[in-house]
């Protein structure tokens, strides 16, 4: 199986991975040894993840998920995909050329 996941880092930041093996992922960033990014910015605390049945399509969320602005990912956490339907620039601009 394969995840993509989201961690918070102690500065309040996130940052968004993928593997084949989560619990070891989790383990390497929490010690250290995972991305530079997280190893700066220690602890981390997991936030959100998500099984998939091939690496390519949790890599593809993962690739998703990081082009999202913080606000968007923190709604996606609290309320899921239907949280932040609506807030791509392509549908606000829609909006607000409708209104």
């Amino acid at each position: 199986m394969a995840h993509v996941y989201m961690l918070e880092c102690a500065d309040g930041t996130l940052y968004v991975g993928s593997t084949i093996d989560l619990e070891r992922r989790l383990a390497q960033h929490r010690a250290g040894e995972g991305a530079t990014y997280t190893r700066r910015r220690l602890p981390v605390t997991l936030r959100w993840c998500e099984e998939f049945d091939r690496i390519e399509d949790a890599f593809r969320w993962e690739k998703r998920l990081q082009g999202w602005s913080h606000a968007k990912k923190l709604a996606f956490v609290a309320g899921g995909i239907d949280a932040v339907r609506g807030w791509s620039a392509r549908e606000q601009a829609q909006r607000r050329a409708e209104s």
